[in-house]
């Protein structure tokens, strides 16, 4: 499914080199989807935690494939953001929803299920720039076609089951000994922590968006910024692997800050160490923004325990997707100085993402039970 997020990103460099787009207006069509991801994705969490939605996780797989197929039209700009508005707000109804799915089904702590969970979803942004690049090499529409075929294999696997005699889908109901059972919501906490992810949303989206224009600027060519871009997305996979482990030895919140922490070395390699190092400063920077990841999730769904709909659409959705919304000022930026320049904040921004997290608590869950 998140093969479709990770084919956004790397469009960019295509639509740069093949239409003509500049940086803003590339950045534009990461604007479009993640725009619309930030303002549904919480709405479909809220209609999760309300009523069962097994037809959801289908429908939503099926829109997500279906927009980046369309953007192979070529109909125009106006319709390549139509279509990758459409992607993204199917990856907006998957994610809250399966998010929560996965929670509830097992219940405890999580933290290793949402890791693996968000393993799956990596591997797909890993594979994205391998897709997008082979999709241009087929001639005709029928390249394009092919970017449809993970997400027919994934209609396939979500299809929803026949619920049993007597009930429902079972997406409302919440196994005993949920996260949920007698817990209060701390909703400070929660709104901290979604400042975090936000800090954090930027980050990697901007590094997405453009390190392998940044690598190309430098005098690396096509296949190096792709080689640099498929390190981020395979360090991202590795980190959220990593998340479980940690949490287990030091407790959520401390693994957070730790992550951030080490984060900032590797984004500044990136924009400062010899152009052969870029490829490796990017999977270690990934790693370390990405071992906070799943843990951001249950760590939300444990701020609020009686929504965890909502708070996985928050923070794997609106929060994820506002770095979406910072691409097209990093574009206007290197428009105007250089792509260097445009990416200077994102070294320092990992700093604010630990200072955030210092003042996160241990949620209820992990602290003795209220009386």
């Amino acid at each position: 499914m998140d093969v479709y997020q990770g084919a956004v990103a790397a469009l960019v460099p295509f639509l740069v080199s093949e239409r003509a787009y500049g940086y803003a207006a590339a950045s534009g069509i990461v604007l479009a989807a993640s725009l619309l991801s930030s303002v549904v994705q919480p709405l479909f969490g809220m209609l999760t935690d309300r009523r069962p939605t097994p037809w959801l996780i289908p429908l939503a797989t099926a829109a997500s494939g279906l927009g980046i197929a369309l953007v192979g039209l070529d109909a125009g700009y106006p319709a390549t953001v139509a279509a990758v508005a459409l992607s993204g707000l199917g990856v907006a109804a998957y994610h809250p929803a399966a998010a929560r799915l996965v929670r509830t089904a097992l219940g405890g702590s999580g933290h290793s299920v949402m890791s693996w969970f968000a393993l799956g979803g990596n591997i797909g942004f890993a594979c994205a720039p391998l897709l997008v690049m082979a999709a241009p090499a087929v001639p005709g529409p029928a390249g394009w076609c092919l970017l449809a075929l993970p997400a027919a294999l994934g209609v396939l696997l979500n299809r929803p089951p026949a619920p049993a005699a007597g009930t429902d889908s079972g997406t409302t109901t919440r196994p005993e000994g949920s996260p949920a059972a007698g817990l209060e919501e701390d909703r400070r906490a929660f709104l901290r922590l979604s400042l975090v992810v936000v800090v954090r949303s930027v980050v990697f989206t901007g590094l997405s968006t453009f390190v392998a224009l940044y690598v190309r600027e430098r005098g690396g060519g096509e296949t190096t910024g792709s080689v640099a871009l498929f390190a981020l997305f395979a360090g991202s996979a590795g980190g959220t692997l990593l998340g479980g482990r940690p949490a287990d030895r030091w407790g959520r919140t401390a693994t957070v800050r730790r992550a951030y922490a080490a984060a900032v070395p590797p984004v500044a390699g990136i924009l400062f160490l010899p152009l052969p190092l870029v490829p490796v400063c990017a999977a270690l920077a990934a790693t370390a923004l990405y071992v906070p990841f799943s843990l951001q999730v249950t760590l939300g769904q444990d701020y609020l325990p009686t929504r965890m709909g909502t708070a996985s659409g928050v923070t794997l959705g609106l929060t994820v997707s506002v770095g979406g919304l910072a691409s097209p000022l990093i574009g206007a930026a290197a428009d105007a100085a250089s792509l260097r320049t445009a990416l200077l904040p994102l070294a320092v921004l990992p700093v604010s993402a630990w200072a955030l997290a210092r003042r996160l608590p241990e949620p209820a869950t992990e602290r003795e039970p209220a009386r």
